[in-house]
């Protein structure tokens, strides 16, 4: 069967399964993604969540020796909610970002792509395939640009330009030649917009990311969240849309065309004073399908106790002293006096007094005493 005509087959198949855009790439190795992870590597700007050596993440073929193309998909998703729940004094509300809303992106990437394979394979059964989403080795930004999806932002995201970077990426390597698609131009020009709203200064440059000082990657992280990122987070409990928020070509882009996608107002935009007592089964039951949860419940239930310092919220304090007298977790406790602090309400000042008596981690001491500080200042 001629090339142009199987393309054809993929590409009309892939708007049938509701994949809402479809590229071919090569599967040269991307020489010029490992010179920046090498970059990336000596300036120590890399998260610690990547997967995989160097040459896995850049060498297609390690993953599937007869490889001859990559075929990138990418499934729009909402920027919108609708319905939103206000965040008001005494129910004050967190965040999720909007990638973690509706179901969790990995399953319905996954599901497209199985689909994808499996008409690849029943009609040319002798060819292979092999499919990644986000967590596989390969990088979904480098395949989706090699592929046409769209360009590489300043803002390190896929920029396409029926969509703005409100898309998930996936990726198949399959052993079928197919003609490869022609890559986009970058079109961001001279606008800089996104690293200069960055709030963490996590952009360096356009294109250029510290993965350690990015917000996304500092509500997803375990242990106390350094000090002077704190007020920074402001209500996120996981992610941070702040980037794409501001870039103009995402300006009028929402787009609602899988429902499986579609936000629970009061999961992605909880209250927070009830994820201070969430038990384990409450939230998987309640959290468990999205994205935003595949670290737990402790950097959800830290980021919430952020959140109530953000605003002040005097009404937590009770939840908060419980936290700092009562809960296992020295991050919990430090967080929580560390909050006390920042909102410094009536008998704060004696609940971290006694606190300090009994405590016997040191992280946590430290914080009890800055907290002390914050509130005799205050």
């Amino acid at each position: 069967m001629a090339n142009a005509q199987l393309k054809k087959e993929i590409v009309a198949y892939s708007k049938h399964i509701g994949i809402d855009k479809i590229g071919f790439a090569s599967v040269d190795p991307f020489l010029t993604l490992k010179n920046r992870l090498v970059q990336q590597q000596k300036l120590n700007y890399q998260s610690g969540f990547e997967k995989g050596t160097m040459e896995e993440r850049t060498n297609p073929k390690i993953h599937l020796q007869e490889a001859k193309t990559i075929i990138a998909i990418a499934l729009a998703y909402p920027s919108k909610m609708k319905n939103a729940r206000r965040s008001v004094k005494g129910e004050r509300r967190g965040l999720f970002c909007r990638a973690s809303w509706g179901e969790d992106y990995h399953k319905i990437l996954r599901k497209k792509l199985e689909r994808l394979e499996q008409f690849v394979l029943a009609n040319y059964p002798e060819e292979k395939c092999l499919s990644m989403v986000d967590t596989g080795e390969l990088s979904d930004r480098a395949v989706a640009e090699r592929a046409g999806i769209g360009w590489s932002g300043k803002n390190c995201a896929i920029i396409t330009p029926e969509f703005g970077s409100y898309v998930y990426l996936g990726e198949m390597i399959t052993t079928l030649a197919i003609e490869p698609d022609v890559p986009l131009e970058d079109q961001c020009g001279s606008c800089n917009k996104c690293v200069e709203a960055c709030p963490t200064g996590a952009l360096v440059q356009g294109g250029q990311l510290d993965a350690k000082k990015c917000i996304a990657f500092l509500t997803q992280t375990k242990d106390m969240l350094p000090e002077q990122y704190r007020k920074k987070i402001g209500n996120r409990l996981y992610g941070c849309d702040t980037c794409q928020v501001v870039c103009p070509k995402n300006k009028g882009k929402d787009f609602h065309h899988h429902p499986e996608m579609e936000p629970d107002p009061e999961i992605v935009k909880p209250k927070l004073l009830p994820l201070l007592a969430i038990s384990n089964r409450e939230f998987k039951e309640q959290f468990g399908a999205i994205a935003g949860s595949w670290r737990g419940k402790k950097p959800i239930q830290r980021n919430a106790i952020i959140a109530l310092a953000h605003f002040k919220e005097t009404a937590a304090l009770p939840a908060l002293h419980e936290l700092l007298w009562k809960d296992p977790r020295p991050v919990i406790r430090g967080t929580a006096a560390w909050a006390i602090g920042e909102i410094a309400g009536a008998g704060s000042r004696e609940q971290l007094e006694a606190a300090k008596k009994r405590e016997k981690d040191t992280i946590v001491l430290k914080e009890i005493e800055k907290a002390l500080e914050s509130v005799k200042n205050g």
